[in-house]
């Protein structure tokens, strides 16, 4: 099972060459076809405003953003045919996290960046994950805005609790499960009760990623003093993980945003790529 089609949000910025890289990685490793796909932004002026600016003014500016678009996309395209795969250029206006969603529905899988910590007012925003999460119907493929990614996918650990978001998450990653060389299931403070995950927590789990051909071990931990972001973290480092598995957003997003959560959490501070599904 491999991936054929990927789409990654390029925006210019350095950080973006860092997910390009590991899109054209696992383009190639996977003979799949790549979308570079730009959100060409919206000069938002409210009606009054925009009387008083002269016509020059608005021009230049129009022009100004349509030259980058090219400029950003002739580098993808270079990039690319540099890599060797198949590729797609797409440059469209609009709010990027609505394009992102209404193009990557037909990708297997949508690789955006980590928001950066003063990017709220650039390209983009610091919710568009939050938005792509919810609206976009895949797998979304997280990369740092530190680091180079050139392999994603060979130590792969798995963050489960048994609720539907992870469950949602670990199908969407067989792709990258069944090429793995080996699957870590961690289950951090497994929950009891009617909706418990049993006497071995994630043991169901990496029994149902057997019958697909993928070896995985389960392991669970209970840590009540240490945040479940962190301990996924740590943990992720003592596996040499380069990919985490995990639901976006188990508990409604405005609570998680207003209260902290693990989603957040981890949007905050990633320290590998995560594959992340709502």
């Amino acid at each position: 099972m491999k991936l054929k089609d990927i789409m990654v949000h390029v925006d210019g910025r350095e950080p973006s060459d860092r997910r390009v890289d590991a899109a054209l990685a696992l383009a190639s490793a996977n003979d799949a076809r790549l979308v570079g796909i730009y959100a060409v932004p919206n000069l938002n002026i409210p009606g009054y405003a925009e009387v008083q600016i002269a016509a020059e003014v608005l021009q230049a500016h129009a022009d100004q953003v349509a030259e980058t678009a090219r400029e950003v996309g002739a580098a993808f395209e270079a990039r690319a045919g540099k890599a060797g795969v198949s590729f797609e250029w797409r440059s469209c206006e609009g709010d990027a996290a609505d394009v992102l969603a209404a193009h990557g529905r037909y990708a297997d899988v949508v690789v955006i960046g980590q928001p950066e910590p003063d990017s709220g007012l650039l390209i983009g925003s610091d919710d568009l994950p939050d938005r792509v999460f919810m609206d976009v119907g895949r797998p979304v493929l997280m990369i740092p805005h530190v680091g180079d990614y050139p392999v994603i996918g060979k130590r792969v650990m798995v963050a489960w609790d048994g609720s539907r978001t992870a469950t949602r998450a670990v199908n969407d990653a067989l792709p990258f499960l069944s090429g793995a060389d080996a699957v870590s299931i961690m289950c951090v403070n497994p929950p009891k009760g009617y909706h418990g995950l049993g006497d071995l927590p994630g043991a169901d789990i990496a029994a149902h990623l057997a019958r697909h051909g993928i070896k995985a071990e389960a392991d669970h931990i209970q840590s009540k003093d240490v945040p479940v972001a962190e301990m996924l973290s740590s943990r992720s480092a003592d596996f040499g993980a380069d990919l985490l598995v995990m639901g976006a957003y188990g508990h409604a997003r405005v609570r998680e945003m207003i209260l902290g959560g693990v989603t957040r959490a981890l949007l905050e501070s990633m320290p590998l790529p995560a594959l992340m599904s709502h």
